[in-house]
């Protein structure tokens, strides 16, 4: 069972944002994967089943690139673990979620292993680094807008 990201991992990111907004407001904007589209212009689909739980499935697609993800592990509003393999890389994802008084501090931090990740290392963790900076932008911008 997977409970954390691959510290092992050849590509390891770390970021971090505190957004001015309620908790469960940027809870629920990460957790509803249909709704990714509507604030995140880098992914061009979404969709999952199922509200999430442990061990659902939901998949995505952002720069040309059709992903299918397995939730980990799930503890609503303070945690949640999804990953899976696409395109050669295995990505493991971390999101937790740190109440600090009408905020909350959001730390997010990935993984990425494979062949096309170990043949340009610094490359794919600039890619990364820019992927995931720019998501917490785009979801500080969401949930402050609400």
């Amino acid at each position: 069972m997977i409970t954390e990201i691959d510290v092992a991992a050849p590509v390891v990111v770390r970021c971090d944002n505190v957004i001015d907004a309620p908790p469960w407001r940027v809870w629920q904007l990460l957790t509803d994967v249909s709704s990714w589209p509507d604030w995140q212009p880098d992914i061009t689909a979404a969709a999952a089943d199922r509200p999430l739980r442990t061990d659902s499935t939901f998949r995505w697609s952002t720069a040309g690139l059709d992903i299918e993800f397995t939730v980990y592990v799930l503890q609503p509003r303070r945690r949640i673990l999804w990953g899976g393999t696409s395109h050669g890389i295995t990505g493991i994802h971390l999101w937790t979620f740190d109440t600090i008084g009408s905020s909350v501090h959001v730390h997010t931090e990935e993984s990425w292993d494979g062949n096309p990740v170990r043949s340009d290392i610094d490359g794919t963790r600039a890619a990364l680094r820019e992927s995931l900076t720019a998501w917490l932008g785009h979801l500080r911008r969401a949930a402050e807008a609400s």
